[in-house]
């Protein structure tokens, strides 16, 4: 969607930066928990140790190539697509700081859990201003368009080979990495019903129903 300068636009901009500040901190909480990451982060963790860089920047990296590779997959990119791939890990660093480091396992694994939690809630945030996608859904949009696969098996496609490519360069995979793929996709279905943008499948579902209703009505004579 096209920005203006008017009320609405600052509006869904300040929605925007308020999702990617809070995705910045969600994303401090998980990395450091120390008890495994998200395939992606995974592989932003392995090209930081590679670099010799921070976290943040090394996911600014990775979010730049990925949007690189949209361009043949013909996927235009919005606003909110450069925001999120620059500031998240802006963010990211700046909250690291102000993380809590804790000694115990329990207290690292509530940690990751409220990051994980919190990840779903500022994604749905930062969509819900309807200023485009981040880079790796972009990402996979424009592959499942180009080669008619499901869309799970792009998604798992990636996800194996940026995992599989962050481990071997020093991305830490644990039992972490299992939790938030498992539980991100409920939240996920939270954070949009909490926003506002639940698929319509219900509507359509109940159309159908009324639809079905009616051809069970025996059609009136004409005679």
């Amino acid at each position: 969607m096209k920005l203006a300068f008017d009320f609405r636009s600052i509006r869904r901009l300040t929605r925007l930066n308020i999702g990617l500040f809070i995705y910045g901190l969600a994303l401090s909480m998980v990395v450091n928990a120390k008890i495994g990451i998200p395939p992606w982060d995974v592989f932003a963790q392995g090209v930081s140790k590679q670099l010799h860089t921070s976290y943040g920047i090394a996911s600014i990296v990775v979010s730049s190539i990925v949007l690189i590779a949209w361009i043949p997959l013909k996927v235009k990119p919005g606003v909110g697509s450069i925001m999120n791939a620059i500031l998240i890990g802006l963010w990211m660093d700046f909250w690291t700081p102000f993380t809590p480091v804790f000694d115990q396992y329990w207290q690292n694994l509530l940690m990751f859990c409220l990051g994980t939690a919190t990840v779903a809630f500022a994604t749905g945030l930062y969509i819900s201003s309807h200023l485009g996608s981040g880079p790796r859904d972009g990402l996979m949009i424009g592959t499942q368009k180009l080669l008619g696969w499901p869309f799970w098996q792009v998604r798992t496609m990636y996800e194996v080979t940026v995992l599989a490519i962050g481990w071997l360069m020093g991305g830490q995979v644990r039992e972490g990495t299992l939790i938030f793929a498992i539980s991100i996709g409920y939240l996920m279905q939270a954070s949009m019903k909490f926003f506002g943008m639940e698929p319509k499948q219900h509507k359509l579902s109940k159309t159908g129903n009324k639809n079905s209703k009616t051809s069970k009505k025996p059609a009136k004579s004409r005679d």
